[in-house]
């Protein structure tokens, strides 16, 4: 194979008019793509934990008010409305997901490296300019990865897949503040930002390699045509209707910018919530409590997963948002142990919302997938409006009392959970895909995926081959 065909095989650009095989593949043929594409969700999952991390290092090391440290969260969260309705958006649609993802990985690679110069220069306005620049990265993986590991593969458990792929996403978040804890506040300032140069050019080379194997690797394009047929398939016809009137996508946005909101206030503020309240816990300590929290998060999107096997995802959604509202409260009220340990019991159920978020909102969409995922991720700015809100509560009272901004914004999340459970024109489109033996049977074969061969997925002939309606 000449350097030619080599080049056009890997082809970028994607024809989103023409339906693929991709819109009926069966658990063995999606399971390398998704495998891949998980790696993204542990990236994500590990810089916004190193950010929460970061959050309290830079208030010592810096010496800024906590309200000023929320910069990070606002840098970060606040890419993601750009990428996800602007150039990732664009991208998506006009070339593919595999476009998209090595996008995402060289924005992340070159705000890693931006980063450098700046911890050197001990700018604090620097650094946020180069998480800005992190956070379009991310914002572009994130507009990608969610929708595709919701749609690759069959229909029916798209809120199981998306939440495990996610629970690697919460890994990630117990690792950075682990890594803080022995790397950022075992050591006195000066080594302690050498610490995190370091850690950002290993991210910076890590993603770029990254970014080539998704460049080598063959993934099924999943077109917009591929994701009208499901809907139809699955009786779920929303996509009949224009795109500014699916309202049910922009209920689920609003609900992912107040749950995403609150979730990133609790974490990015959990470390100043345990000094607080607990004058014996040290940074280090308060940091291995933080990973601990994360663990229990982590610990939650697996045992959410495995419920959603027996029992509707829409109903484990809005048991788990509802007690999110229950156990934050007391954590407003009560100190010393027993608030952290609420504290600890809202992160458990914070676990599957975010994910379960966005396959429930994308249920039906169609040809609008693509155009709405990033409606859903951009609902991640919350993330940037949220904390700055919290840590002004917390620099005129206590972190404790703060915790009042996202119990509100919980509360106002919880309206989508309650829509998507008791709304017929919400309900009936998320059971339809619940339903579907889409993907459970290979009609092209006539085989049957628990117990019949399926294509070898690596084989690249088969996986570029189309075959159309």
């Amino acid at each position: 194979m000449g350097f030619k065909e080599f080049l056009k095989r890997r082809s970028l650009r994607a024809k989103d008019d023409k339906r693929t095989r991709a819109a009926e593949l069966t658990l063995r043929e999606s399971l390398y793509p998704i495998c891949l594409v998980t790696v993204l969700f542990f990236l994500w999952g590990f810089s916004y934990g190193l950010l929460d991390t970061l959050n309290k290092h830079f208030q010592n090391t810096l010496n800024i008010t906590k309200s000023r440290s929320s910069g990070l969260q606002a840098a970060y969260f606040g890419a993601y409305p750009l990428a996800s309705l602007g150039h990732a958006n664009w991208i998506l649609r006009h070339f593919g997901y595999r476009a998209t993802f090595i996008w995402g990985l060289c924005l992340y690679g070159i705000g890693a490296l931006i980063a450098w110069p700046c911890i050197l220069a001990k700018s604090f306005a620097g650094f946020c300019m180069a998480i800005f620049v992190i956070g379009n990265g991310l914002g572009s993986l994130e507009t990608a990865a969610n929708p595709y590991i919701t749609v690759c593969g069959p229909p029916r458990y798209a809120e199981i897949r998306i939440n495990i792929s996610q629970a690697f996403n919460g890994i990630g978040t117990v690792v950075a503040p682990v890594l803080g804890s022995y790397v950022f506040f075992a050591f006195d300032d000066q080594t302690a930002l050498r610490n995190v140069q370091w850690v950002y050019l290993a991210i910076a080379i890590f993603v770029f390699i990254l970014a080539f194997i998704f460049f080598l690797s063959v993934l099924p394009e999943i077109t917009d045509a591929d994701m009208a047929f499901q809907a139809t398939e699955t009786h779920a016809n929303a996509d009949d209707k224009p795109f500014w009137k699916q309202y049910r996508l922009f209920h689920a946005a609003f609900a992912q910018f107040c749950y995403t909101g609150a979730q990133i206030a609790i974490a990015s503020y959990f470390i100043n919530y345990i000094r607080d309240t607990q004058p014996i816990a040290n940074d280090s300590l308060a940091s291995q409590l933080l990973a601990g929290a994360q663990g229990g998060f982590a610990a939650g999107r697996f045992i959410g997963s495995f419920l959603m096997r027996y029992v509707r995802p829409r109903w484990v959604f809005l048991v788990y948002l509802t007690l999110c509202v229950v156990f934050i409260a007391p954590a407003i009220t009560q100190r010393g142990w027993t608030g952290m340990s609420m504290l600890y019991v809202t992160l458990f159920f914070e676990s599957i919302c975010f994910p379960t978020i966005v396959a429930l909102g994308m249920r039906g969409l169609g040809r609008h997938t693509k155009r709405g995922s990033g409606w859903i991720v951009a609902g991640v700015m919350g993330g940037a409006v949220v904390p700055p809100l919290t840590g002004v509560a917390a620099d005129k009272h206590q972190t404790a009392l703060a915790m009042v901004v996202p119990l509100c914004f919980f509360v106002a999340a919880l309206s989508y959970a309650l829509c998507v459970n008791f709304v017929p024109a919400y309900r009936d489109p998320a059971d339809a895909f619940s339903t579907t033996e889409v993907g459970l049977t290979d009609r092209r074969a006539g085989v049957d995926e628990e117990v019949g061969e399926v294509g070898v997925l690596g084989d690249e002939k088969a996986t570029k081959g189309e075959i159309e309606a």
